[in-house]
């Protein structure tokens, strides 16, 4: 199991932040022309929530998963194998047994039994819920549904430190997996799907939809991750939309573009923002280049749960037709081909961390780079040989999981 992240605790203090962008919103419009239709071409694009939801549509949509089975069925690869990993694994056991707990109290980098446990048993329901998806056997769905059962009559409360990123890490899982068998198997329904609704609502979004400005990013990343696929399968429009604000905030403070100025962009709606706190809070680094993360020099197993959360949340926006990916198609892609580099194996040069890089990324690349290679045309060398040296991916026993499975080379439609 990997451990669990660490709260960064830098110095504190409040500046009044200043608006330099407003003679170039004045250029742009007089470029325009002061009309309604000029102001609306200047405003940001539309994070409203659908209408009607999409379902499944949580990280993985209809048309992935029937290409899925097409290519298994074909025997084609990289799915085959990706396929016949999952179904090895522990999690997809149909005599799987899940653990659940009524308090989930996990302290810094340790904690009780109950938070493996729940993260473990999340992980199982999801596992189980593509094994129905791609075999057709009932006996998958059932027991994604005993394990999600299980869970919504007991748990009650998240506690300790790592209250937040526990209920987001097991979250993000036991959403997709609940989105993909509730669109598809009826014998999951009336109260069972009530209750475990009732369990996210109360036991799991007042974590994920808490501030946490000054933590590392991959914290509000994540817990943003698993807002917006709660949103989804709740069908809970304010939910969805304030989570596609949290991501149009944080990512661009957590992956450095040049165009962002000489500096990185503050952690939005936190303290710090002197070049000293900047460079404390990016792990003493005081270079910045395109694509570098706030975690980069502290090591790059968090910059990858960074970069999947990213994707997961963009993959899932734009399964409801919101196109995140697009507005920072070229921050993901720097961020992404940088970090592929390095954990590829190319020497740090002094400037980058002192020339130390911790190489720890995990399968963390799949969902992005096929939305931006797939969909969107983008050539990224680098993350495409990271990605092809990782499968079949599997899990990072916390919210990533057959990633090879669901998105290498599955540009398919919403």
């Amino acid at each position: 199991m990997q451990p669990q992240p660490r709260r960064t605790r830098p110095r504190r203090r409040l500046r009044a932040a200043a608006a330099a962008l407003v003679p170039l919103l004045l250029l742009a419009t007089a470029a325009c022309g002061a009309d309604s239709a000029g102001e609306r071409a200047q405003a940001p694009p539309s994070g409203a929530a659908p209408e009607r939801f999409r379902h499944p549509g949580v990280l993985v949509g209809g048309a992935q998963l029937a290409a899925v089975r097409r290519h298994v069925a074909a025997g084609d690869e990289p799915w085959t194998s990706a396929y016949r990993a999952m179904g090895s694994s522990a999690y997809a056991a149909l005599d799987y047994v899940p653990h659940p707990a009524a308090t989930v109290a996990c302290a810094s980098n340790a904690g009780t039994e109950a938070c493996v446990a729940e993260r473990e048993d999340a992980l199982a329901a999801y596992t189980h819920a593509l094994m129905w998806s791609v075999s057709g056997k009932m006996a998958h769905a059932a027991k994604a549904v005993e394990i999600m059962d299980a869970w919504a009559r007991t748990v009650k409360e998240h506690t300790r430190d790592d209250a937040d990123l526990q209920t987001a890490w097991s979250g993000s899982s036991w959403a997709r997996a609940a989105d993909i068998v509730h669109a598809g198997y009826p014998a999951w329904g009336g109260p069972a799907v009530q209750r475990f609704k009732w369990m996210l609502r109360k036991a799991y979004l007042p974590a994920v939809t808490s501030a946490v400005p000054d933590h590392n990013g991959n914290w509000e990343l994540v817990m943003t991750d698993a807002a917006i696929g709660m949103a989804v399968f709740l069908e809970d429009r304010r939910l969805f939309e304030q989570s596609v604000r949290r991501y149009r905030a944080r990512v661009p403070a957590y992956f450095y573009l040049a165009s962002d100025g000489a500096l990185p962009k503050p952690p939005p709606g936190g303290t710090i923002d002197t070049p000293d706190e900047l460079a404390g809070y990016w792990f003493g680094q005081r270079t910045y280049r395109d694509g570098l993360g706030q975690e980069t020099c502290r090591n790059f197993m968090h910059i990858g749960y960074s970069l999947a959360a990213t994707a997961h949340i963009a993959e899932t926006a734009w399964h409801q037709g919101v196109d995140l990916y697009r507005e920072e198609a070229e921050r993901i892609a720097a961020a992404l081909e940088f970090h592929a580099r390095y954990q590829l194996g190319a020497t740090a040069p002094r400037w980058l961390c002192g020339g130390r890089v911790e190489r720890t990324m995990g399968p963390d690349v799949e969902v992005a780079l096929n939305h931006l290679e797939g969909r969107l045309g983008m050539r990224l060398p680098q993350t495409a040989r990271l990605a092809a040296s990782q499968r079949p991916g599997g899990t990072d026993g916390l919210f990533v999981a057959w990633e090879t499975l669901t998105h290498a080379r599955n540009p398919t439609p919403a």
